[in-house]
């Protein structure tokens, strides 16, 4: 063979070396809080990450931690900003200092079920003063989020029944707005991340939880809760997953239309199994001896009449910092009502 024979020979080699690097795929690291088999996770995240591997073609392939192997849940906004997680589940209100405009979704009686929640803030987090606020500054982009069924009081020896019930009750608290919640309620907030609260009310530190009920079961807390009410949202909770804007700029235009894509379509179907879960959980909860004491309709009022300021309590305490509280409450609250 000539010189310019293996010239060509090599050239070609080159060639295909780069095609087939060009054809490695994308491994992005995946990391949460949640306990392996949650049902966010099979919901949710599972089936995006499924769509996406498939919509590309196995092009993005995705690494998962769950449990906290990659950090705690709080840490999980610096775990994806430095680049240890690609993408990682940052919820709100774990960094309500850093994110506090996202909060509007957790405020009391904002919205009556779980889609109703979840596609009005998948909306606002994405375009206008949440993201903002709330994502840019941060460096980060929101991929998929859940609005939880309306939160409970679960309790472990006092049943509430009313609203004087739960003065000086000592209860798990996301921190923020949830914070202002149960201090406009007569309860006494004790912050700290949902995988913390089932060692605190085993101890007796806490007398309650504010909780979604699956998320109960997840952390094993239906094993010391007896009591829940029922006909009233407290409050609610985003789960959101976000990428780093640095992840995020290393794919191409079409992975990232493939992401939002396969995020607009899941979410929908996603939101209404979420609410129909929170169902299908007090069931098996009652079964299991965890009484539940529907609000009467004096209760209601009363505790409506408790928390009616703590919105407005919320927004100005945003806008006294040049946050634009009212103009996220207005935002949101404009998003809820689109939703059918």
């Amino acid at each position: 063979m000539g010189g310019l024979g293996r010239a060509l020979v090599g050239y070609g080699f080159l060639i295909a070396s780069v095609n087939l690097a060009a054809a490695e795929p994308i491994k992005l690291r995946v990391a949460d809080s949640f306990p392996k088999g949650h049902y966010l996770v099979k919901l949710v995240l599972e089936p995006w990450m499924e769509q996406v591997q498939k919509r590309t073609n196995n092009a993005v392939t995705f690494e998962h931690y769950p449990a906290q192997q990659l950090g705690k849940a709080a840490d999980m906004l610096k775990l994806t900003q430095t680049g240890v997680a690609d993408i990682g589940y940052v919820a709100p209100a774990y960094v309500s200092d850093k994110m506090p405009v996202s909060e509007v979704a957790m405020l009391p009686g904002m919205f009556e079920h779980s889609c109703q929640g979840t596609l009005a803030y998948w909306k606002a987090a994405r375009s206008g003063v949440i993201a903002e606020q709330d994502y840019t500054p941060n460096g980060i982009r929101l991929l998929l989020a859940v609005s939880l069924p309306p939160y409970r009081i679960l309790t472990v020896k006092h049943p509430v029944k009313d609203a004087g019930d739960i003065n000086g009750l000592k209860l798990r608290s996301t921190g923020g707005a949830q914070d202002l919640t149960l201090r406009a309620i007569g309860a006494v907030p004790v912050r700290m991340a949902a995988p913390d609260a089932y060692e605190s009310l085993s101890r007796g530190t806490m007398d309650g939880l504010l909780f979604p009920l699956e998320s109960v079961v997840a952390y094993g807390a239906d094993k010391l809760v007896k009591y829940s009410t029922d006909g009233f949202g407290f409050a609610s909770f985003v789960v959101a997953y976000s990428i780093s804007e640095n992840a995020w700029k290393k794919l191409s235009p079409e992975i990232q239309k493939t992401m939002v894509d396969a995020a607009e379509e899941i979410l929908p179907s996603a939101c209404k199994e979420v609410q129909k879960q929170d169902s299908e959980t007090m069931k098996s909860m009652e079964a299991a001896g965890v009484h539940f004491d529907t609000l009467q309709p004096d209760a209601i009022a009363k505790l409506t009449d408790l928390t009616k300021g703590v919105g407005k309590a919320w927004a100005d305490g945003l806008d006294a910092r040049g946050k634009h509280g009212s103009d996220a409450l207005k935002e949101f609250s404009a998003a809820v009502a689109a939703v059918k």
